[in-house]
């Protein structure tokens, strides 16, 4: 925590009105990235401050302060007159006992919501504003509903790209960041948008084995099925504190964690826990929240996959055109070497879509297994071996076959299970969902399209990835032919409720288009 003053910096009216002291109880409540606090409304303090349900109230303890959105309580269960509750959030940042004595103020409003006006009006915003925006929703002084004004002020007007630049250059200032002391530390990051895709859980074993440092910290799901994050979590831990990911990385050259131990621009995640929910995603947002996370995280080369398709986040090259150089215009600013590959989006990548569907294709690769998915293979392999040839002892045109050659050989699978024993076996053992629903065409013909949003919708009604075992197994891809009745995809989900929901949804549409097999639908992967 920052910006903290003591108790003898707070004045003497302010001590004042708030010389009542609360009892500290702590609420089992999971509140996602936001702080919130309950008093109970027979409480004197919540009389005598005239303080309101959704305002935001200042903490004081042992001469540590925080802010959080006040939520008014009935019932003596929860809180009674004399305590203040404290989310888990909450909790864990003032550093307090229960039933430690706390004192209660309004909070003043924070003085950057002025810039976030300006902007809702149209104005262009200084790198001074960003910081200072950044900087009090890194001190937590911004409610949910002051982050969503921020981001619909930046989405609906638009950040130009030296705008941009200053945003990503703010968050990258607001948070830690890690030097690993090598002239080259690589990275690999999607834009996303597409199911399944679990390329970094072979990219990252592909190119640690040729010796490449790539240490990838990854973002758990907020919206999608599974994230990198979720994902790996099936096989090992992912929630490392930064000196054991330290010691890690320097042994095997590479991990796949979860980035949210190591407070790597704490600003983006903050961010993102609304605009995903809301279904916000500029493109300004989401080049400073993906570059400042890279930069922080120690990335001296960053490799950036964008997928292209009818139902991806990204549906025309133009767009992706757009997005490339406005990535690059940004990355070449803040001295991070950034290439881009557009890629094939017209279909989930693999045939899993949630966490334990997707561990099944990534390890059915790594052990060259006959049946592992073609795309995402030959995907990770492109990928891996355009980092490779980050290396300035690879010649261009080399990346790709060497990348091959380590998978085919044993090496990645080996380099993988070592990544798995350093970060430490997961101990629970994640099974497929018992529950199976089969959808299948109702008509012959080839498969002409399939809607990503729509079987992603339909992995997070069956409860991935909350419940590891939940989601959709493709046996229909792009160019097969279907006859009629034949299962297009099986839904996986392990608790009933998930289960007919799931089932409920695909009642009226598969996601699924039949028809003629055009010569412009081309079967498998595609590079563009």
């Amino acid at each position: 925590m920052t910006d903290i003053p003591s108790d003898s910096e707070v004045s003497q009216s302010r001590n004042d009105r708030i010389s009542n002291r609360l009892k500290l109880r702590r609420i089992a409540i999971d509140t996602y990235r936001e702080n919130v606090a309950y008093l109970h409304r027979e409480c004197s303090v919540y009389r005598a401050e005239g303080f309101q349900a959704l305002a935001k109230i200042v903490v004081y303890c042992n001469g540590e302060r925080i802010e959080a959105v006040l939520n008014v309580v009935d019932d003596d269960r929860i809180v009674t007159p004399d305590e203040l509750g404290l989310s888990e959030q909450a909790f864990s940042q003032l550093c307090a006992a229960e039933g430690h004595e706390v004192r209660v103020a309004q909070a003043e409003p924070p003085a950057s919501m002025d810039a976030v006006r300006r902007k809702i009006s149209g104005e262009r915003l200084s790198y001074d504003d960003y910081i200072a925006i950044t900087r009090d929703i890194a001190n937590r002084r911004y409610s949910k509903m002051e982050m969503a004004a921020f981001l619909v002020a930046t989405g609906q007007n638009g950040l130009d790209r030296d705008e941009v630049l200053l945003l990503t250059k703010a968050m990258l200032a607001t948070g830690s960041r890690i030097d690993w002391n090598e002239p080259l530390v690589a990275d690999k990051h999607c834009i996303g948008g597409i199911p399944g895709n679990r390329t970094s859980m072979l990219v990252v074993p592909i190119v640690a084995a040729h010796g490449t440092l790539i240490p990838k910290t990854s973002s758990r799901a907020i919206t999608s099925p599974a994230g990198t994050a979720d994902t790996i979590e099936v096989l090992a831990r992912v929630d490392l504190l930064p000196e054991t990911l330290d010691k890690l990385v320097r042994v095997e050259r590479g991990c796949l964690v979860w980035g949210g131990t190591t407070r790597l621009a704490p600003v983006d995640d903050m961010l993102i826990s609304v605009e995903r929910p809301l279904g916000i995603d500029s493109q300004g947002q989401m080049v400073a929240s993906i570059l400042s996370k890279k930069l922080a995280a120690g990335a001296t080369h960053l490799l950036l996959d964008i997928p292209v398709g009818p139902t991806a986040k990204v549906r025309h090259m133009r767009d992706a055109m757009q997005l490339r150089k406005l990535f690059e215009y940004v990355g070449d600013r803040l001295g991070l070497y950034l290439e881009v590959m557009i890629t094939d989006g017209r279909q989930p990548v693999g045939r899993g879509i949630g966490p334990v569907l997707e561990v099944r294709d990534v390890m059915q690769v790594l052990e060259n297994d006959p049946g592992a998915p073609t795309d995402l293979r030959e995907k990770s392999l492109r990928l891996a071996g355009r980092i490779i040839e980050f290396d300035p002892d690879v010649r261009g045109g080399q990346g790709y076959a060497i990348a091959r050659e380590i998978l085919e050989s044993g090496r990645a699978l080996e380099k993988m299970n070592r990544i798995v024993m350093a970060q430490g076996v997961q101990e629970r053992k994640f099974e497929l969902g018992k529950l199976t629903h089969e959808v299948c065409a109702d008509r012959e013909g080839w498969v002409t399209q399939i809607d990503n949003f729509f079987l992603a919708r339909i992995a997070r009604l069956a409860g991935a990835p909350m419940s590891k075992g939940a989601g959709v197994d493709l046996l229909k891809k792009l160019g097969d032919k279907v006859e009629k009745g034949e299962p297009l995809y099986r839904i996986h989900a392990e608790f009933p409720s998930n289960y007919d929901f799931a089932r409920d949804f695909v009642r009226q549409r598969t996601g699924y288009e039949l028809g003629e097999l055009d010569k412009k639908i081309p079967k498998g992967y595609v590079e563009f």
